[in-house]
C-alpha cells in the first residue's frame, strides 16, 4: 500500500504545533508578567540540567523568519498558543497592549504567507498572579479563565478561524497539581481533583464564549490520548489498565460529552464531586466542532497493590525490550490508529483532529545538515496509521507535527528535541532537518510514500474481547 497527500482528501487540514511558554522567550519583555512556569523552571531541581524557557528559540522576536520558513516548507497551518500572561500580565485586569499587539503580528504574519493560524487558548502557563490565587484549585478560576477567552476571541477572532480551549487538562493538572512535576508543583489528590473539576468547568464554558461571540470560528479542545494495554493477559492487569486508561484517556472528554466522569471506573474520583456546585454537571458539557487528539506511544499497565488510589503502574518502555524515544516512550504506529478508532466510538464527535504527533530522537548536526531518518520513519508510519484509520470510516480531518522547533521540552528541559527544525540555543540558528524536509515533500507534491496495510501487522497484547472501548452512558464495561 502507497500513500499520498490526497489520500487524506483535499479538505484534510496539515500543520505544526508549537506551544508560547516553550519558544517564544522574552519572559518580561514588553510588560509580560511572570507564568507559573517562570517560577518554577527557576527553583533548583525542577527542570533537567537547570534550563528555563526565558530566551528559548526567542520565538518573540524571530517569529517573522520562523513562519516565512514555515512557508517555505508548504506547511498551510500553525497551531501555536497565546501566553495569556503576555495579555493579561496580572491574569485579570488590566490589558496589555503589547502582547494584544504581538499576537495581532503572528496572525497576519501567518495570513499574509497563506498559513491559516489555529490558536490554543491555555498551554499550561497560568499567570504567577493567578496561581498565588490557589490557580486551578480556586473556583473563581471560571470567571477569570471566562474574561481572558473573551478578550482573545475579541482582539483575534475576526482573522483566526480555528480556536483550541485547552492543551491536555488531564497533564497539566495531574502534573501540576498531583505529582508536582509541572508547575506549579503542588501535590495531592485534593490539588488535583479540584484543580481537574474546575479545568473541565473551563473547557466547556471557554467554547461557549467562543461560539456566541464569533459563530464563525470553529471552536475545540485538545486532549492527551497514549493508547492503553495490560501488562500481561490477567484479570488483575486487565482491570489495572482499564483503570489508567479512564484516568488518563477519559477524565476530560468524557464530560465534555455530556457523559460525567468515569467515577465507576476509578473510584477516588469520586471525590471530585465535593467541588461541584448546583448545576455543574450540565455546565460540564459542550458540543464541540472538533476534538484534538495528541497521541504519541502506547503504555502497558501493570497491576501495582502497594500503589495508593489505582493500584496500577506504567511500565516504562526502556525495560520492555522494545523501541523508544528520548521520552522513553515506546515507538508503536499502530498506537495512533487504536486511539482514533476508540474515538470513532464517540457518536456525538463531529470531527477529530490530530493536533499532535511526534518523536524526540538524539540528533547530529554534520556539516550543516541534520539527517534524522529515525524521525522520518516515525512520521511516515504513524501518518500511514492516520489513513488506515479514516479508512475504516473514522471522521479524522487533520494532522499537525508536533512540533515546528525544537524547543524548551518542560521538566526534561532541552535534551529532548522534537522538531522539524534543529535550532542552536547558543546561536539561534535554524536548520531544517531531514524530517521536515520529508514533511514538506508530502505536503507540495504527490510523492507516494510506503506504508504497512494493517495495524495488526504489528504486535499487540491487547486481549481484543476484554479491554474495553469508550462506555456509553449507561457505565463502563470490561
Amino acid at each position: 500500500m502507497l500513500f499520498t497527500k490526497a489520500d487524506f482528501g483535499p479538505d484534510f487540514h496539515w500543520g505544526v504545533s508549537t506551544a508560547a511558554y516553550q519558544i517564544e522567550g522574552a519572559h518580561e519583555a514588553d510588560g509580560k508578567g511572570p507564568s507559573i512556569w517562570d517560577t518554577f523552571s527557576l527553583k533548583k531541581r525542577k527542570i533537567a540540567n537547570n534550563h528555563n524557557g526565558n530566551i528559548s528559540c526567542d520565538f518573540y522576536n524571530r517569529y517573522v523568519d520562523d513562519i516565512a520558513l514555515m512557508a517555505q516548507l508548504h506547511i498551510p497551518n500553525y497551531r501555536f498558543s497565546i501566553a495569556w500572561s503576555r495579555v493579561f500580565p496580572q491574569g485579570k485586569g488590566e490589558i496589555n497592549q503589547k502582547g494584544i499587539d504581538f499576537y495581532n503580528r503572528l496572525i497576519n504574519r501567518c495570513l499574509e504567507l497563506g498559513i491559516q493560524p489555529w490558536i490554543t487558548l491555555y498551554h499550561w502557563d497560568l499567570p504567577e498572579a493567578l496561581e498565588k490565587k490557589g490557580g486551578w484549585t480556586n473556583r473563581e478560576m471560571v470567571g477569570w479563565f471566562s474574561d481572558y477567552v473573551a478578550c482573545c476571541i475579541r482582539h483575534f477572532g475576526d482573522r483566526a478561524k480555528h480556536w483550541m480551549v485547552m492543551n491536555e487538562p488531564m497533564v497539566f493538572t495531574g502534573a501540576g497539581y498531583f505529582l508536582g512535576v509541572h508547575a506549579p508543583g503542588k501535590k495531592g489528590i485534593a490539588n488535583f481533583l479540584s484543580a481537574a473539576h474546575h479545568a473541565a468547568l473551563c473547557q466547556a464554558e471557554g467554547g461557549r464564549i467562543i461560539r456566541s461571540t464569533r459563530g464563525d470560528c470553529k471552536v475545540g479542545t485538545t486532549f492527551s490520548y497514549s493508547h492503553i494495554e495490560p501488562y500481561r493477559d490477567t484479570e488483575k492487569d486487565i482491570i489495572a489498565a482499564y483503570k489508567i486508561d479512564a484516568l488518563l484517556n477519559r477524565m476530560f472528554i468524557e464530560p465534555l460529552l455530556g457523559m460525567g466522569y468515569p467515577l465507576k471506573e476509578v473510584k477516588i474520583l469520586q471525590r471530585i464531586e465535593n467541588y461541584y456546585k448546583q448545576g455543574d454537571s450540565a455546565l460540564l458539557a459542550f458540543d464541540m466542532d472538533f476534538a484534538g487528539m495528541q497521541n504519541y506511544t502506547r503504555e502497558l499497565v501493570s497491576h501495582a497493590p502497594f500503589l495508593p488510589f489505582i493500584k496500577a503502574k506504567i511500565m516504562k518502555a526502556s525495560k520492555r525490550n522494545v523501541e523508544y524515544s528520548q521520552m522513553d516512550w515506546e515507538i508503536y504506529p499502530p498506537s495512533i490508529y487504536h486511539a482514533l478508532m476508540r474515538w470513532g466510538e464517540y457518536k456525538d464527535l463531529k470531527e477529530i483532529i490530530v493536533t499532535e504527533n511526534g518523536a524526540a530522537f538524539t540528533d547530529t548536526c554534520e556539516n550543516g545538515i541534520v539527517s534524522d531518518s529515525r524521525r522520518v520513519q516515525y512520521l511516515q508510519d504513524y501518518i500511514a496509521q492516520v489513513l488506515l484509520a479514516k479508512n475504516k470510516g473514522v471522521r479524522v480531518n487533520g494532522y499537525f507535527v508536533w512540533t515546528l522547533l525544537d524547543n524548551f521540552e518542560w521538566a526534561e528541559g532541552f535534551h529532548p528535541r522534537f522538531g522539524l527544525i534543529h535550532v542552536n540555543f547558543d546561536t539561534q540558528q535554524r536548520i531544517v532537518k531531514d524530517s521536515g524536509k520529508w514533511y514538506s515533500q508530502l505536503l507540495r507534491k504527490e510523492n507516494k510514500f510506503t506504508t504497512v496495510e494493517s495495524a495488526s501487522e504489528y504486535p499487540s497484547t491487547q486481549p481484543s474481547d476484554v479491554f474495553p472501548g469508550p462506555r456509553s452512558s449507561g457505565g463502563g464495561r470490561i
